[in-house]
């Protein structure tokens, strides 16, 4: 391996750190690496592709959170999870999704695999937050997300337990709760 392959590999290699082993092409781009380097760095090994534009280095060991960052990349820039897949990664409500649900601003003509469901959807700006490195939907907007998908007594459950762990300020949490249909079991209090 060339000393330019060796960096551009480091490179790609360190960013991939940070997103759970994944890199995608968009990422190459801004570091400089040719798509072409890309995919020659695949064909000898160390990397694969798991999604279009999307790789995986396969030195960096597995974690819980994998398949939601994957999720999130394959369908692309602007991308969240959604709905119950927040749920998910967040402990809440008693979901594992065969589908991971993944926000996106715009329609993307992508192949995806049959583990995401991509939704179009307008979601503004305070309503979304980073997770653990991985882009999504505040629990507040999971849980109403998650109306018709997930059973009204998982999600009042969900609501009260995420208030409860500091997922949400109980003042949301009584909003989000009273438009699920139940009752608060506390004071609602401006100040909390």
């Amino acid at each position: 391996m060339t000393e330019m392959a060796a960096t551009a590999r480091r490179r790609l290699h360190e960013r991939a750190l940070e997103q759970y082993g994944y890199i995608t092409t968009r990422d190459a781009a801004e570091l400089g690496v040719r798509l072409n380097a890309l995919h020659v760095m695949a064909n000898r090994g160390g990397l694969t592709r798991v999604a279009h534009g999307v790789y995986r280095f396969d030195d960096v060991p597995a974690s819980g959170r994998d398949s939601y960052m994957e999720a999130v990349l394959a369908v692309g820039e602007g991308a969240f999870l959604y709905a119950d897949a927040v749920l998910a990664i967040r402990d809440l409500a008693l979901v594992n999704p065969a589908r991971l649900r993944v926000g996106t601003p715009k329609r993307r003509d992508k192949r995806l695999p049959p583990t995401i469901e991509m939704v179009v959807v307008d979601v503004p700006p305070a309503d979304r937050e980073v997770y653990e490195g991985i882009p999504c939907t505040t629990v507040a907007r999971a849980l109403v997300d998650s109306i018709g998908i997930v059973m009204p007594e998982r999600l009042l459950d969900a609501a009260r337990d995420a208030a409860e762990r500091g997922l949400m300020r109980r003042m949301e949490a009584a909003s989000v709760i009273a438009r699920l249909g139940g009752e608060t079991p506390w004071p609602t209090n401006p100040a909390t």
